[in-house]
Formats: C-alpha cells, sequence, structure tokens
C-alpha cells in the first residue's frame, strides 16, 4: 500500500536585496534557514550561505509556465522561494498568489528598489510614479511623460536606460534628466547621472532603476492626462473621432480602472487609446476590418504609451467571436452592418454600457429606434471651428454627430432584450 501524499505547508516567499544575506532580518534568516528546498534567481541564491542547507532550485525560463510544477514536485516540503525587494511588488509574490492563495503563503518583505531610490533622492514614495519594463516593452512609458513628473522606471537589463533615453528623445523629453541606480542597498551601490539629450553612458549593471525628471522641449506637443488629446497626437487618413467629440465619447463611455472596452471601427483607434491611457489597468481591444488602419493603430498605441492594446482585424460581427465579455462598447462605425448592434449589446453583462457615434442619417435611424425602445441618452453634438472669412473670422461647422448612451440594466440582461 503507498504511503498517502505528505499534506502542503505554506510557502515562505523571502524578500532580498542587493546587499543579501548581511540585509535580512533574523525572520528572513531563521525561514531560509530551515527551507528544505530553495527557490530563486542564480543571482538570489548565490547570495545564500552554507547555512542555509536546503536543496537549491533556480527557476527555469519562462518563469510563470514553471511555477505550478515546481510547487507539485515538493509539495510536502518546507519550502522558501526568493524574491527581490518586495515580493508583492512586481515580484514573484503575485504569481505565488494566483496559484495558491493568499492563505498558503508566508511573505517575508524586503525594501523594495523604489523604497532604496526614493531614501537615495529625496523623494516623496507617494509622489513618485513607478513604470516596470522588465518583461514589458519600452513604449509603455509614453504614457507617463508630464512636464515636472517624476519617474522611477524598473529596468529589465543594463540596455534599459539607453532605450528610455532614446524613448525620452523621440517623444520631446530630450532635457528631462536621468539617473541609473546601480547596486542599491550593495557595497558596490553606484549613480550615473545625465540628460536624455546627450546621454552616452554605457551599459552598465543590470540591476539598475531609472530616476526620470520628465522635462520637455519647447516645441513639444502637449499631451494632457483627461480624453480629448489633439488631434496632431495620431496618424490617421482622416477616419478620426476629432478632438472635442472624443472627449465627450470618453465622457459617456466613463472608464474605471480594470475594465475591458471593445472599439469597433477603430479607425485610428483613439477612442481604445484614451481609453486604456484613462488607467494604467484599462483594456481595450479594437476591431478594425481595414488591414492598414489596423497597423496604424498599433503604431499610435505605441507611440501614447499603451502598447497592451489589442488590435482584432476583421470585420464586426464576425471578428467579435471568441473575445472576452467588455464592461463597455463603442461603436464607431459598421451600424447598419446586420447584427452588429445586436451582437455588441448581447455580449455585455448587467451594468455594461455602448456608446454609438454616428454621422449619416441612415445610422441615426438606428439609434432613435433603439433609444425609443430603450431609452438611454440621445444626444447630438455639434462644433464649430473660427477660420478666416476674408478679412474677417467666422464659424465653420463641422458635422454633427449623433450619439446614443444605454447601460444595460439586470432586467435587459435576464430576458435577453437587444437595444
Amino acid at each position: 500500500m503507498s504511503a498517502a501524499p505528505k499534506p502542503a505547508l505554506p510557502v515562505s516567499v523571502v524578500g532580498i536585496g542587493a546587499d543579501g544575506w548581511a540585509g535580512l532580518s533574523g525572520t528572513a534568516r531563521d525561514t531560509l534557514r530551515h527551507a528544505e528546498v530553495l527557490i530563486g534567481g542564480e543571482r538570489q541564491l548565490e547570495l545564500l550561505p552554507p547555512s542555509c542547507t536546503g536543496r537549491r532550485v533556480s527557476w527555469p525560463s519562462p518563469l510563470r509556465p514553471a511555477v505550478p510544477r515546481l510547487l507539485a514536485a515538493h509539495r510536502g516540503s518546507a519550502i522558501a522561494v526568493l524574491a527581490s525587494g518586495d515580493p508583492m511588488f512586481y515580484g514573484i509574490g503575485r504569481a505565488l498568489t494566483e496559484e495558491l492563495g493568499a492563505g498558503a503563503l508566508h511573505v517575508v518583505p524586503h525594501p523594495s528598489s523604489v523604497s532604496y531610490a526614493c531614501a537615495r533622492l529625496g523623494w516623496p514614495v507617494e509622489d513618485t510614479e513607478v513604470v516596470t519594463l522588465v518583461g514589458r516593452p519600452a513604449a509603455r512609458l509614453a504614457a507617463a511623460l508630464y512636464e515636472g513628473r517624476r519617474l522611477l522606471v524598473l529596468s529589465a537589463d543594463a540596455a534599459t536606460p539607453a532605450a528610455v533615453a532614446a524613448l525620452l528623445r523621440e517623444h520631446g523629453f530630450g532635457p528631462s534628466r536621468l539617473r541609473v541606480l546601480e547596486q542599491l542597498g550593495a557595497e558596490g551601490e553606484a549613480h550615473v547621472d545625465g540628460t536624455a539629450e546627450t546621454w552616452a553612458h554605457p551599459p552598465g549593471d543590470p540591476l539598475n532603476v531609472i530616476a526620470v525628471e520628465c522635462r520637455s522641449a519647447p516645441d513639444t506637443l502637449r499631451l494632457g492626462a483627461v480624453p480629448g488629446l489633439p488631434d496632431e497626437a495620431y496618424d490617421h487618413d482622416g477616419q478620426l473621432t476629432k478632438r472635442h467629440v472624443r472627449a465627450a465619447t470618453l465622457g459617456t463611455l466613463a472608464p474605471a480602472p480594470g475594465e475591458l472596452l471593445w472599439d469597433i471601427g477603430g479607425g485610428s483607434g483613439s477612442i481604445a487609446v484614451e481609453w486604456m491611457r484613462a488607467h494604467a489597468s484599462c483594456r481595450a481591444i479594437t476591431v478594425e476590418r481595414d488591414p492598414v488602419r489596423a497597423a496604424r493603430i498599433a503604431r499610435n498605441a505605441d507611440r501614447l504609451g499603451v502598447p497592451a492594446l489589442r488590435v482584432v482585424t476583421g470585420r464586426a460581427p464576425e471578428a467579435l467571436a471568441g473575445l472576452p465579455a467588455p464592461d463597455a462598447v463603442f461603436i464607431g462605425g459598421g451600424l447598419t452592418v446586420p447584427g452588429l448592434l445586436d451582437a455588441c449589446w448581447d455580449a455585455l453583462p448587467a451594468g455594461g454600457r455602448l456608446v454609438a457615434n454616428t454621422v449619416t442619417l441612415e445610422s441615426e435611424a438606428l439609434l432613435a429606434a433603439r433609444y425609443r425602445e430603450h431609452g438611454g441618452e440621445l444626444v447630438r453634438l455639434a462644433v464649430a471651428h473660427a477660420v478666416p472669412v476674408g478679412g474677417f473670422t467666422g464659424w465653420r461647422q463641422a458635422m454633427p454627430v449623433t450619439q446614443w448612451s444605454c447601460r444595460k440594466t439586470s432586467a435587459s440582461a435576464d430576458t435577453g432584450d437587444t437595444p
């Protein structure tokens, strides 16, 4: 008769800094000494003394898929996982919590690189924005660039400082001051200083954090923190929701942290881009049938700091099949395509929002019918711009935009009604 498997023990997660064993608390040291299995990166494992006698296991690459396999292989043993700094701050603690649940973990944090960096710089932690480029594209830094803003960038490797300097120059922030803080907390800690426009330092230590004091060049296009970016911020072929209508549309869509938007008929991607810029955790999928425009949307997303925007090239409603359920839907084109409105409404959960814009009479009639049947709000947005008229100035009226917006109620969700 085979022996019963050992019960799972709590997994300890111990933060360790560049100062290694010397910087650990007594609790952290005791935890590591008593561990039967020690899991971590090779650099972290090398920081442990011989008194830590547990079996040492290095994380493979890619790391995330290996987490459940390694935990299962050592079930019943006292496991200690090493993490850089604070395990719950862009660390392995998140993956372990997702896998095991918080109740199965014993976390012993260490000061994060952000805490060390702010201590060296004299920056209040609560006033400092953190952007990680570990396993993420450098383009996401663009969304955090505002005049006078202080940023800490978590580097992926020794090449990251030069990549950050290049991105700052590309976006008109060449005058920004950069300080690279290497091996924070260790005996070999070093700092490198300069500006993005003159950055010529060779790659240094791969364990570094970049401090950025944002300064823009005088002619840099100003991008605000609220919806309604200048039209000049986008590459487009005329298929662009113009600035003032875009601001009103995003206000009606009301993005909230963590929510997902479907942007149907993406055009230049402006609605999806500004939805994602509203909060770092906002997500969006834009559906565009024209491959040239779809590629343009991806470029706009990169340039404006939201490279995670998902672009689906295809014709709605067929292209909607298999997409995750949205919290909100914007329809900027294709309203007269049979079944499109119904498919979008059916995909929304109770409480979800649908906003549709049009400039044609045919589509306006569809929206008016839905408004009569289901309520919501039907508005007409009209914008006029001052233009020269001979030696004087007059108004030039843009095409008015009809907008229908509606929130899906629990009743309509339960009965399967369509808008």
